[in-house]
């Protein structure tokens, strides 16, 4: 698809790069060559996340159609992709919430993990993770409700905690994640196919590891609780200290003859941008897939960048395209009286801060949005910053800082009509973002 021209329409240039960053982390361009032969048993498809439904539909077109596939996948609601025509139907795909678990997610679960009794030593698993399965494939531990687990999540999300940190947390209060599951399919063979959405593209943070071992132990996860001030029933802190809710670990049996496979990154999806950005004639610099931190203080750090190359050319010279992923955080702040809540994911509260950052540098043009079409909550994928996003926004009567203060990016960006909308893609490789500087 040709590019169109950067100078004349920025921001439909930025959208194609956005494009070719999502099209490179589909499944069913990445799965064929990591798929095991079929097995002398049964093959069973498990899974979660939010790929997942266009994760199952790749090994159900890449399958041999004469050898027996079964299984089960949860994923995010309203993403499962509309089926290819012709393409019967093997693995069954149900919808659960994200980013907070529901009882859909539950008895997912559940019978995902009812699924794993019974295998035997000529049984092939494939289980397919991708981000967002966190909170999709939800069993929380002896003596835990689901409205704990729910409550212990919501507090995760707005303390700032990064996603190491929260799955952590995770993996020790759940009795599928951080190696469980795989320790269920026992002696069945495991392969894991697995699309990162985490900085290190560690397998065992990606949807908290359900299927590899986990490093790290109870006293981490206290750490963690301790740390961002999240309170937990009695009963599940004593667990934790006690060690009884710890994680199977590196050298276990149970991981033995087991594989695990990353079929997409957040690296491959920026290197994917960078060649359609060089295919229009532009010098495309990839910052780091692995950013993190306050996702409006890592806005005004691009901000500062793209300042210095438009306005001195250092370090890079204009034209050209900045790229950079990662996930960044939002710690949410506390409403003041009268306020509503705000609304908006990492990638609105980046542009509010590159466009506070910027203060209407000529030039400069930038998106930021979640490769999975959906920033935190809302229906948009993230937003557009262009050199007069503050001046429009001024003469709406719209200042910054107060959309800021209350984590209001899609209040902020809506009127101005720089949401970037795209609907699911289908995948997630974790936060885009592109600045382009003329």
């Amino acid at each position: 698809m040709t590019a169109p021209n950067p100078a004349n329409n920025p921001r439909a240039f930025l959208e194609h790069l956005y494009q070719a960053a999502v099209q490179r982390a589909l499944p069913l361009h990445n799965t064929a060559a990591h798929l095991p032969p079929p097995p002398k048993g049964r093959t069973i498809v498990i899974g979660a996340g939010k790929a997942g439904g266009s994760m199952a539909q790749a090994v159900e077109a890449l399958w041999p159609a004469e050898a027996p596939l079964e299984g089960l996948v949860v994923t995010r609601y309203q993403h499962i992709p509309p089926r290819p025509e012709g393409l019967p139907q093997r693995i069954e795909i149900v919808e659960a919430a994200h980013p907070v678990p529901d009882a859909a997610g539950l008895a997912a679960a559940q019978r995902i993990l009812q699924m794993t009794q019974g295998l035997t030593k000529d049984d092939l698993v494939l289980c397919l993770i991708s981000g967002g399965g966190s909170a999709l494939l939800t069993l929380p531990a002896e003596g835990l409700s689901l409205e704990d687990k729910q409550g212990i999540n919501k507090a995760l999300l707005n303390s700032g905690a990064n996603i190491g940190e929260m799955n952590c947390v995770r993996k020790h209060l759940s009795r599928i994640k951080g190696g469980r599951l795989a320790a269920a399919c026992a002696p069945a063979t495991v392969v894991t196919l697995t699309i990162s959405d985490v900085p290190g593209d560690d397998p065992s943070v990606i949807a908290s590891g359900p299927t590899v071992p986990d490093v790290s132990t109870c006293a981490d996860a206290l750490a963690i609780l301790k740390r961002y001030n999240i309170d937990v029933p009695p009963a599940l802190r004593a667990q934790l200290e006690s060690g009884a809710l710890e994680t199977p670990k590196p050298g276990d049996k149970a991981f033995a003859g087991h594989a695990v496979h990353m079929i997409a990154t957040p690296q491959q999806s920026l290197e994917a941008a960078a060649a359609a950005a060089r295919a229009a004639g532009l010098t495309a610099y990839i910052l780091s897939d692995e950013m993190e931190g306050e996702s409006r203080e890592v806005g005004k750090v691009h901000a500062a960048l793209a300042r210095a190359v438009a306005l001195r050319g250092q370090p890079f010279s204009r034209p050209c395209v900045i790229l950079s992923g990662g996930e960044t955080t939002v710690t949410v702040r506390p409403r003041q009286p009268g306020d509503a809540k705000g609304r908006g994911g990492r990638a609105g509260e980046f542009c509010l801060g590159l466009a506070l950052g910027l203060q209407g540098q000529a030039g400069v043009y930038a998106l930021a949005a979640d490769t999975d079409g959906i920033d935190g909550m809302e229906d948009n994928a993230g937003a557009f910053v262009t050199p007069d996003t503050l001046a429009r926004a001024l003469a709406k009567g719209m200042k910054i800082d107060r959309f800021l203060d209350r984590n209001d990016a899609y209040a902020y960006f809506e009127p101005l009509g720089d949401l970037v909308l795209t609907g699911p893609t289908h995948t997630n490789v974790n936060d885009f973002r592109a600045l382009l500087i003329l």
